[in-house]
């Protein structure tokens, strides 16, 4: 097999920069896989959590999960993709076959869980190499790499007329946001949301409850500017917790009732346990936010049982996503969604750090990686 040179940003330990290098692939993807020229990748706070060490992560691996592309080699077997498509990439590749894959749970996949979870294909290798060693990809994906070689049923087909900058983040943050509240927790029209956190994935929340008809939309975050962005994306309130009391405030504009459903989309116990108390009797919290490893919180189990309160889980907002990518492609190229306003930086490969640091201190809602997509391919 020949193969192919790719230029990566590489993770080789917690709390080290990333290290641009090249690295090989074989040009040829196996059975059941698809090689992607990509075009642009999300830089996400779950990239962060693997580069700060509150994951434990292997190196060297390849991060970045959030990416959009052109394929440009097919495998055996792959019968519904073709050379030329454009494609969102998905970090829970489906096995098409287990108990959670033929119930419509494709983000439950066993396979997944057993495989792209330890960042390794479904026969658990990996198709990245340095000149010593095999290189993992991120969640399989390893979109911080100029191409990626993915399981099939991780490239999600979309139309061609939509920027893929935009549709990136899709891969991640937009659908994680507006499918927790559209399939996770299945929010009625006139229902009361609260959202905690004005990042990529909580500004989605927002939008999605905008979407599902939400009659109040309260937004907390400690950044004011995050907390006028909650507005731009569809909040009617927003608090500033680091001022105001979270929960006393939600009840004060919710006639002391509580929400019906509260979103957590930042990843902390106490903003976990504050949207379980902001819920309302027979309310919803959702966890929707990642933690770091050995995270724990404390919720008083009476409560639970004599208010009928749930608190429920959402991982990648439910998705079944060769359906709800396209969707939302479709929604943004109608004006329904904003996917504009989330890209606040396009940066180069060599500047992934840099966005990492901005990150840190709470800057901007997505930087993103834009790749050369000219040289040496046909034009799409």
């Amino acid at each position: 097999m020949s193969s192919l040179t790719v230029q990566a940003a590489v993770f080789v330990g917690a709390q080290q920069p990333l290290v641009v290098r090249e690295l090989t692939i074989d040009s040829t993807p196996g059975p059941g896989e698809v090689l992607v020229k990509m075009a642009a990748s999300g830089v996400c706070h779950s990239d962060l959590h693997a580069l700060d060490g509150d994951w434990d992560t292997p190196a060297p691996l390849v991060l970045g999960h959030e990416g959009a592309g052109v394929i440009v080699a097919l495998g055996a077997d792959v019968t519904e993709l073709a050379v030329g498509d454009h494609v969102i990439l998905s970090w829970t590749p489906s096995c098409q076959k287990c108990e959670y894959c033929v119930s419509g749970n494709p983000v439950l996949c066993q396979l997944a869980n057993e495989t792209a979870y330890q960042h390794v294909f479904f026969d658990g290798k990996t198709r990245l190499s340095d000149e010593t060693s095999p290189v993992k990809s991120f969640l399989a994906v390893g979109s911080f790499g100029d191409h990626a070689m993915v399981p099939a049923s991780a490239a999600i087909k979309i139309r061609k007329d939509a920027p893929l900058a935009q549709a990136a983040l899709v891969g991640c943050a937009v659908t994680t946001g507006i499918g927790a509240v559209t399939n996770t927790a299945k929010v009625e029209p006139g229902s009361t949301v609260l959202v905690v956190g004005c990042g990529g994935v909580g500004l989605n929340v927002v939008q999605g409850a905008r979407l599902a008809g939400a009659k109040q939309i309260i937004v907390a975050d400690v950044s004011d500017e995050k907390l006028e962005l909650g507005r731009t994306f569809g909040a009617t309130h927003t608090i500033n917790s680091r001022s105001a009391d979270l929960v006393e405030t939600v009840r004060a504009l919710t006639n002391g009732r509580g929400v019906d459903y509260a979103f957590e989309a930042i990843g902390l116990p106490f903003t976990i346990e504050a949207c379980y108390e902001a819920a309302r009797r027979g309310g919803t919290a959702v966890v929707v936010g990642q933690v770091a490893d050995g995270v724990k919180i404390s919720i008083d189990p009476f409560v639970m049982s004599d208010q009928e309160k749930k608190l429920i889980g959402s991982n990648y907002g439910s998705s079944r996503q060769s359906i709800d990518f396209p969707k939302i492609i479709d929604l943004y190229m109608e004006g329904r969604i904003d996917l504009d306003s989330m890209v606040t930086d396009r940066i180069r490969l060599d500047q992934v750090n840099d966005a990492f640091a901005e990150m840190r201190q709470g800057r901007g809602i997505r930087s993103v990686i834009e790749y050369d997509l000219s040289p040496d391919y046909p034009a799409f």
